[in-house]
């Protein structure tokens, strides 16, 4: 079996006092993927730095952001026509948190800014497709609030109606971020603690339970890696 190359769309950049230790989100998804037998190639969209064409790698990851899908930013909006270009390709896609949101805004979903304010910090997940609950690490008040026509929602939290979006057999998309170790996230939480309300983020400042990284790993391997 020859070796598949994912391209990495990278929207958005870690914080500086994080990167010498823990590199940048497309470092993190090579290090999440890597018992898989894949290249990497990224691409800073946040840049404004796009693919030539959707067919130039064999599946596509899409990173989070620090952005809202809804904000008006040029790459934005191109990255939401890539991706419809990608979906008419049939190349398989996987999208994390912004990565999810703006694959269903781009395919006829909504996002918005949740009223019911932040999900951080450990969250449990309930499967639908597996009948398995798992913990991961969530970052996010904006979601998915309407999904779009033909997708299947396969994950939720009790805050997050829309938290696993599976696209049949070409895109799969998490709200939580399976690429977070335990300390990054509590790097990110001290860096960005002003984003969120004091007693949240005292609440998340340390991870102190296990959780689901090699599973999801797994599911994230699989879906592209697997031959269509």
């Amino acid at each position: 079996m020859t070796t598949k190359t994912i391209g990495i769309l990278v929207t958005g950049h870690s914080p500086t006092e994080l990167t010498d230790e823990y590199g940048n989100y497309a470092d993190m998804f090579a290090a999440l993927l890597g018992k898989f037998d894949f290249a990497f190639k990224r691409y800073f969209v946040v840049d404004g730095e796009f693919p030539d064409s959707p067919t130039e790698v064999d599946g596509w990851l899409l990173t989070g952001s620090k952005f809202g899908v809804y904000e008006e930013h040029d790459w934005i909006r191109r990255l939401e026509d890539f991706i419809r270009q990608v979906h008419a390709a049939k190349v398989p896609m996987v999208g994390i948190c912004f990565g999810h949101q703006v694959m269903a805004k781009a395919l006829g979903g909504e996002v918005e800014k949740f009223k019911g304010g932040w999900s951080a910090g450990p969250v449990r997940y309930k499967r639908s497709d597996t009948g398995e609950e798992q913990v991961l690490l969530a970052w996010h008040q904006d979601q998915v609030i309407r999904v779009p026509e033909g997708a299947e929602v396969v994950g939720k939290t009790d805050a997050c109606e829309n938290a696993v979006i599976r696209y049949g057999d070409w895109g799969l998309s998490y709200q939580p971020h399976p690429e977070f170790s335990p300390s990054f996230f509590e790097g990110l939480a001290e860096a960005r603690k002003a984003a969120i309300p004091e007693t949240l983020f005292e609440q998340v400042k340390k991870v102190e339970v296990p959780i689901a990284t090699d599973k999801i790993a797994q599911e994230i391997g699989e879906f592209l890696g697997r031959e269509r």
